[in-house]
């Protein structure tokens, strides 16, 4: 039987495909329906997305903050002003390296594409959907210029669909290179950069023009993440992203495998963050007086050209020097204060905690330059960090000019009269008449600008002046006054306000430093200054229209031309003979006229050099915020002249000093330096001197006008000197006259003790005869109680009351001459002696009406003197 009779058949049945079935008809519509609503949702969307995009204003695209660039007297960029750090540049000063590399990490089809790429974004919608979040981007460059530029920051699909609308209407307007110049002006670089230019700048300290590969292509890797992948961040990971753009370049063909091999093992050099971003005392000066000038929003946006009159190298040198001479004087075995060093390494710390930094509190300096003729500024430092702190120490801070201030102490005694050949008194000064740091003790105590502290008694007042003597400045100081003194100051340009007292004098009242450099203008000028000092020169729009200009800087006189130069000649001493002598032996200033005056505060808080040369005039101060001792022995010819030291070598280049003229109407004149007068052939003392020579005149030639000059000669040496006796009868001898006739009255011969004072600063013990000793049990008792000095540290014995007419007459003492009074002191022994004084003692016999004598108390230190 056939095989086929055995397979049972079955009637014919007609099989449906699947998407005829039934079960899928209601899915396979709702699908179908779904797609044509979103086609058609889809398109009425892009049509109001198409319409919104073409609202915007592409003309926008141009209008870019551009921050105002400050240059130098020379033209040369060192600060800028801004919101955002940016300069504009055209495409043309774009290196092509730079173009290559954005090209190779943003946007691969930048030059294929109509404004967006199509397959970009499904394959970085892809990826996105399997990682469960966003990993890529498909944004073009100039779907990027569209978002920066319109601050479309929204995360949503719409926005990234008028971002797609935007870039095909942008491209539909700018060409490639176009869109590529405003792309790299406008984008963040990181470090509060924007645009290549200020980028360019900030990283690497040049124009982006001159940008090599390896830094074209760092700036390229920073664009996807610029605040992780900045250098100033992290140079590693900054690093890492540079050697993907330069092998993204090699995979692109823009450059071979040998030239990205090498790019990649080189290291860059990274600029200072605080420089690139104009953080300076001086910038930020700057920046508030063109503020002042044109406004805020103006100054911040609109790109302004600010031509200055700061020397940008000047300005460099001046900061370096000030803080490694400051480093240095850290260094200082009695320096006990908190370091610059030690302060950063916490403020590092505290920035990267988001905490607070404190105050600094390490030891501060400034600096100020100014140009004699026009009172320019062409360096400022208000500090040593002004990221630390922005307190501007050179504008803003009124401290203790210390003996800086001198000079016009003695230009305020020149005018009066006296003359750098004047004899003044250099000795002891009872401090109470000046109050510096008290109100007791000796003035100059502390040591007149040196560490050693010896009274040269009559010395010139050219001698006073360049050896900085506090006592004979003072008394110098006195013949002109106090309110002439103060009033000269103000016309110097001191306007801040000088109390009213002798401290003045040695400069205990505060000033700003440029206050005091300013004044010290007087000096090189011959008698006048600057009316102020000032910093901008003018300040031009993009297309040069001069929006403002220094004009009249203005003349302001002060002195006479012949009492500035006399006053410079005594200065010119100081810097090369006295107290500023280490500038040219110890710090190495160049060969030039100068001259200055160092300042020390009382108790070393404030130390100070101000000088100039024929064109500038440099005054350099030191100390802390809060005042306080720097250290014993920190005078200003240790730490503040070597600063300046540095910046008038630095200056001298280009701003070559001249001589400085005599004013015609000074001569000289021979005088005597022990008497102040003409001088005579018998003008010679003998003294000790190095060549065994026995003799050495005292005549030397000085500076005075026809009314200073003396008219007289010599009176301590010669002639003169020799014939007060001889030429005068015996009976017109000068005699002293008594105030009392003494033979009317009986003295009484006091009982009690003289009072000492626990401190006798003039040294009044041993000006006495030598005491007649006092019975005592033993000769060595005796030798001591002579020898024996008051304690100061133990009170003065009260004295012995008196009741007149209670006088023991078993005991009675011999009345003494008028000229032959005794007088009982009491030693620390206890044991009084009996002293005779060659002083006349007259008093009148007490009348029993008279009250008791009341005891007198012991006197306490501080009210000793």
């Amino acid at each position: 039987m056939p095989v086929s009779f055995l397979i049972p058949t079955f009637p014919h049945r007609y099989r449906r495909r699947w998407y005829a079935r039934p079960q899928f008809y209601l899915p396979a519509l709702i699908v179908l329906l779904a797609i044509i609503f979103s086609a058609i949702y889809f398109g009425i969307v892009s049509s109001q997305l198409k319409a919104e995009a073409a609202t915007y204003d592409l003309s926008k695209l141009e209008q870019m903050e551009s921050a105002s660039v400050i240059l130098d007297r020379n033209g040369k960029i060192f600060g800028q002003i801004y919101v955002e750090n940016r300069e504009t540049i055209a495409y043309d000063q774009l290196p092509r390296d730079l173009v290559n590399a954005v090209v190779a990490m943003e946007d691969n089809k930048f030059y294929q594409h109509g404004g967006y790429d199509l397959f970009g974004i499904v394959r970085a919608a892809s990826k996105n959907f399997v990682a469960g979040h966003v990993r890529q981007g498909a944004s073009t460059i100039t779907q990027q210029l569209a978002r920066n530029s319109f601050a479309l920051k929204e995360r949503t699909y719409r926005r990234k669909f008028l971002e797609i609308f935007l870039a095909e209407r942008i491209e539909e307007h700018f060409g490639k290179q176009k869109i590529m110049e405003l792309y790299l002006n406008r984008i963040y670089f990181g470090g509060g950069l924007y645009g290549a230019e200020a980028a360019a700048r900030g990283y690497f300290d040049k124009p982006a023009c001159e940008m090599s590969l390896v830094e074209c292509a760092t700036l390229a890797g920073i664009i996807k993440s610029p605040n992780r992948l900045s250098p100033w961040s992290d140079r590693a990971a900054a690093r890492e992203s540079r050697n993907v753009a330069l092998g993204r370049m090699r995979d692109l063909g823009f450059i071979d495998r040998q030239h990205c091999a090498a790019a990649q093992s080189e290291d860059v050099l990274i600029g200072n963050r605080q420089n690139a971003q104009g953080q300076t005392y001086a910038v930020d000066y700057i920046r508030q007086k063109v503020i002042e000038a044109v406004g805020w929003n103006r100054a911040m946006n609109e790109g302004f050209r600010i031509y200055t009159t700061i020397d940008s190298d000047l300005q460099k040198a001046a900061e370096d020097s000030l803080r490694s001479h400051l480093d240095r004087a850290e260094k200082h075995p009695d320096y006990g204060h908190p370091t610059y060093a030690e302060y950063t390494a916490n403020f590092r710390r505290a920035r990267l905690g988001s905490s607070p930094a404190a105050v600094p509190d390490y030891l501060q300096g400034a600096v100020i330059v100014l140009d004699n003729a026009t009172g320019g500024m062409l360096a400022l430092v208000g500090g040593r960090d002004f990221e630390h702190n922005q307190y501007d120490r050179a504008l803003q801070a009124r401290r203790p000019a210390g003996t800086a201030m001198t000079p016009f102490v003695f230009a305020a005694a020149f005018e009066e009269g006296m003359f750098p050949g004047s004899v003044v008194e250099d000795s002891a000064l009872d401090n109470r008449a000046v109050m510096i740091g008290g109100t007791t003790g000796i003035l100059g105590e502390w040591g007149p600008e040196s560490a050693e502290n010896r009274y040269e008694g009559p010395i010139t007042a050219r001698a006073a002046l360049s050896k900085s003597k506090n006592g004979a400045t003072v008394r110098l100081g006195m013949n002109p006054g106090v309110d002439n003194v103060i009033q000269l100051c103000h016309n110097a340009g001191m306007k801040s306000p000088l109390r009213p007292y002798p401290a003045t004098f040695l400069g205990s009242s505060e000033v700003t430093l440029a206050e005091l450099a300013l004044a010290y203008t007087i000096f090189p000028n011959g008698g006048w200054r600057p009316k102020l000092p000032h910093v901008l020169e003018r300040i031009e729009e993009k297309d040069g229209t001069v929006w403002h200009s220094q004009r009249d800087y203005g003349k302001q006189n002060v002195i006479k031309p012949e009492i500035a130069y006399e006053v410079h000649s005594c200065l010119v001493d100081a810097l090369d003979n006295g107290t500023g002598k280490g500038a040219r032996t110890n710090f190495g200033l160049k060969k030039m006229e100068a001259a200055g005056k160092t300042g020390t505060a009382y108790d070393f808080t404030d130390v100070l050099f101000a000088g100039y040369d024929s064109a500038i005039t440099c005054a350099v101060w030191a100390g802390f915020d809060k005042p306080q001792r720097i250290f014993r022995g920190a005078f200003g010819r240790d730490i503040a002249l070597p600063v300046w030291v540095d910046v008038m070598n630095a200056s001298a280049e280009h701003y070559p000093p001249k001589d400085i003229s005599q004013p015609r109407g000074l001569e000289r004149v021979s005088i005597c330096a022990k008497s102040g007068l003409l001088a005579t052939d018998k003008c010679a003392e003998k003294i000790k001197r190095s060549d065994g020579e026995p003799e050495e005149k005292t005549t030397y030639l000085e500076l005075a006008t026809s009314d200073q000059k003396p008219t007289e000669s010599c009176n301590v040496h010669g002639e003169l000197h020799a014939s007060l006796t001889r030429d005068l009868p015996p009976s017109e001898f000068p005699r002293a006259a008594l105030a009392v006739d003494t033979n009317a009255v009986t003295p009484i011969t006091p009982k009690g003790p003289t009072l000492l004072a626990t401190r006798d600063p003039y040294n009044s013990v041993h000006a006495m005869v030598s005491p007649k000793p006092a019975p005592s049990s033993s000769p060595e008792a005796d030798k001591a109680a002579s020898e024996e000095m008051p304690d100061p540290t133990k009170p003065v014995l009260k004295a012995i009351p008196v009741r007149p007419g209670t006088e023991d007459a078993s005991a009675p003492s011999p009345a003494p001459t008028p000229t032959d009074t005794v007088t009982t002191v009491v030693k620390p022994s206890g044991s009084p002696v009996e002293v005779r004084r060659a002083i006349p003692v007259a008093r009148p016999t007490p009348q029993p009406s008279e009250p008791e004598v009341r005891r007198a108390e012991p006197v306490d230190e501080d009210e000793s003197n």
